[in-house]
């Protein structure tokens, strides 16, 4: 069967709704559709497929496809990877479509065309021209299931696969830039419960929210500890980083607060312990749990995500500089690349900005799709080949 075009496979993706919301069962969607049919159009052109869901997920799944001229199709070779689900979208801050790639003023738009279903409908086109009886070494893709609130599917797939390809590409939105190492992301819930009552007797009652500014006090001296005590230059932000996310607390002007809640981040550097910050904190709000037992609770939002880092002298890595002609960079937000890291040397390199990713009117620039159909063969061909 022939493939659609691109511009009908990049339409097709987009049109099926894989957003993730952690909160809101209703708005969080299955990516069964999506890679139901990228499965479809990948057996098409001959790659064996392997559909495998997600535990504890809502009805959500990865797929492997793999083409293969040899016995053992998990040696050696290249693994083409990304994520299927996207963010949820301010509806009244879009001005095109999000389910459906408007093309203006040389952009494609839509909800994921860079962050980053649209990444498959690049793979696919770099696959027309290719001829893949060619192949001296496997050639993988992976489609996993949501990155954007868990990573669940980039975790499961790490700890159970048996593939050891020779480099990994995870086609995040770099401007076609080599990224080699990202920082690590821990959220963590505070919650103080405190006792309420009558404000006009403040004494009878524990004001969760007064409570709550002696921790940030203390969360403020920690994120100047770690400001100072750890630094890597390879960053633009070259030390750990925190940030209060969100606070709430109290229902009415006239009662003590009985409840308080904040969330926070921290962005740690990839050598720093990921599970040891969640010590240091606990450490850091001790004094104040010690004030008030039992009031103080300290949790993980989601589970931790370790920084990651390939490193400048990795083969796998100068192969793919040499490639692009471009030195690779580090960033701040957060991938899958610290899951299939473990599996192979890993890069972050894909079409459109990240300055798009998150956005309103997300969109790729129409000239991405030359460079990247080129990068994407010139992989193949070295890894595959």
């Amino acid at each position: 069967m022939k493939l659609p075009s691109f511009i009908e496979i990049y339409n097709e993706l987009i049109t099926i709704p894989t957003i993730s919301n952690v909160a809101d069962a209703k708005l969080d969607y299955s990516n069964k559709l999506l890679v139901e049919k990228l499965a479809n159009w990948l057996a098409d052109l001959g790659f064996k497929i392997i559909l495998t869901p997600i535990p504890n997920t809502r009805d959500k799944y990865n797929l492997l496809a793999t083409y293969s001229n040899n016995t053992n199709d998990t040696l050696g070779g290249l693994l083409l990877s990304g994520h299927t689900d996207t963010v949820p979208f301010d509806e009244g801050l879009w001005t095109k479509d999000p389910f459906k790639v408007t093309e203006f003023d040389n952009k494609w738009y839509g909800l994921g065309t860079a962050d980053m279903k649209g990444f498959f409908a690049f793979i696919l086109e770099s696959l027309r021209d290719i001829d893949l009886k060619s192949l001296t070494k496997p050639l993988h893709i992976l489609a996993t299931a949501d990155e954007e609130i868990t990573m669940a599917g980039a975790a499961y797939f790490a700890q159970h696969a048996k593939l050891q390809p020779d480099c990994t590409i995870i086609g995040e939105p770099t401007s076609l830039i080599p990224i080699r190492a990202h920082k690590g992301f821990v959220s963590n819930v505070i919650r103080i419960t405190g006792k309420s009552g009558h404000s006009s007797d403040p004494e009878k009652g524990i004001n969760a929210i007064e409570v709550m500014h002696l921790v940030i006090g203390k969360l403020l001296e920690l994120k100047q500890k770690l400001k100072n005590e750890y630094h890597n230059n390879s960053f633009a932000v070259p030390y750990p980083t925190m940030n209060l996310g969100i606070i709430k607390g109290g229902d009415a002007a006239n009662r003590i607060c009985g409840c308080c809640e904040l969330i926070m981040d921290i962005r740690a550097l990839p050598e720093m312990d990921i599970h040891s910050l969640y010590d240091l904190l606990c450490q850091t709000l001790q004094p104040i749990r010690n004030q008030y037992p039992n009031r103080i609770d300290i949790a993980y939002e989601v589970d931790p995500i370790a920084g990651y880092e390939c490193q400048h002298d990795n083969p796998a890595l100068q192969e793919v500089e040499k490639l692009v002609n471009q030195s690779a960079q580090t960033v701040n937000y957060s991938t899958e690349a610290p899951f299939l890291n473990q599996i192979a040397p890993t890069i972050v390199l894909g079409p459109g900005s990240i300055e798009q990713a998150h956005q309103p009117d997300e969109f790729v620039d129409m000239s991405y799709l030359k460079p990247t159909k080129a990068t994407l063969q010139k992989l193949i061909q070295r890894f595959c080949m």
